[in-house]
């Protein structure tokens, strides 16, 4: 069972991110099926190499730079993984009308206007969300947004059928069916960091993220009638945005 556990992780720690794992790991579509409840959890992984980016960078450069280098850590860890998949996001439903023609065009490995604007956007509103968010504060601001944001993104597979038929896909190895343990463990990692925060701030973030989840829902089943691995990326980035603005809002005097 442990061993079981430890194949999970890995899986889920080399799909997810740019990190190798061992060679005597059991990589296989199974495990790495079995992997999404470990995806809040590299959540973690992030969060403190950011911080940890940051925190190095801070002794010598002005805040707003070292913000900046943590982000580009970050990208650097997952290797854009969730970037790619916005950015694709916005180029299929701003040029496509139907779920074909968006499919389409989220395959290809071209960036258009609509990427490049969503990507320029967000990352402007992450770096400016994450620069005004109190020094104090910043770290376990990472460790919510990192964790809870994929947590809701993973949740996504629990009420949508995956739609991308090519073999290819990001997220073909883990869309062919779900399993409550997994999702289970994947909120217990989601919200574990939420203790740290005041009883309200961390209801007023499951508010709103229940609130963008079921706005996600809805405009996924529209414009695409499901899902796809860049549909689950943008999901991530989106919520992960907009927990920097809820924390900056509500930690900001």
């Amino acid at each position: 069972m442990f061993k079981q556990q430890i194949n999970r992780f890995f899986n889920a720690l080399t799909f997810y991110s740019r990190i190798p794992g061992p060679s005597w790991v059991d990589y296989s579509g199974e495990q790495l099926n079995r992997a999404s409840g470990y995806f809040p959890f590299i959540g973690y992984l992030v969060a403190l190499w950011c911080y940890g980016v940051y925190a190095l960078c801070a002794q010598v450069l002005p805040h707003d730079v070292s913000i900046l280098i943590c982000m580009i850590a970050g990208i650097l860890f997952t290797g854009a993984f969730h970037e790619d998949g916005f950015a694709d996001l916005c180029d299929g439903f701003g040029g496509g009308y139907t779920q074909a023609d968006i499919l389409r065009i989220m395959k290809d490995s071209r960036l258009g206007t609509y990427g490049v604007c969503g990507l320029l956007i967000i990352l402007l509103l992450k770096w400016r969300g994450l620069s005004e968010i109190p020094v104090t504060e910043l770290f376990i601001s990472l460790l919510v947004a990192h964790s809870l944001s994929r947590a809701w993104a993973i949740s996504l597979v629990m009420v949508m059928p995956y739609v991308q038929e090519d073999a290819l896909s990001k997220a073909k190895p883990i869309a062919k069916t779900w399993h409550a343990q997994d999702m289970v463990l994947a909120w217990a990692f989601a919200v574990l960091p939420l203790y740290f925060l005041g009883s309200w701030v961390s209801t007023g973030l499951l508010i709103m993220g229940v609130t963008v989840f079921l706005i996600t829902w809805r405009w996924y089943q529209h414009r695409l009638q499901g899902y796809t691995g860049d549909a689950l990326g943008a999901s991530q980035q989106v919520h992960e945005v907009l927990i920097y603005l809820f924390l900056l809002a509500a930690l900001v005097p």
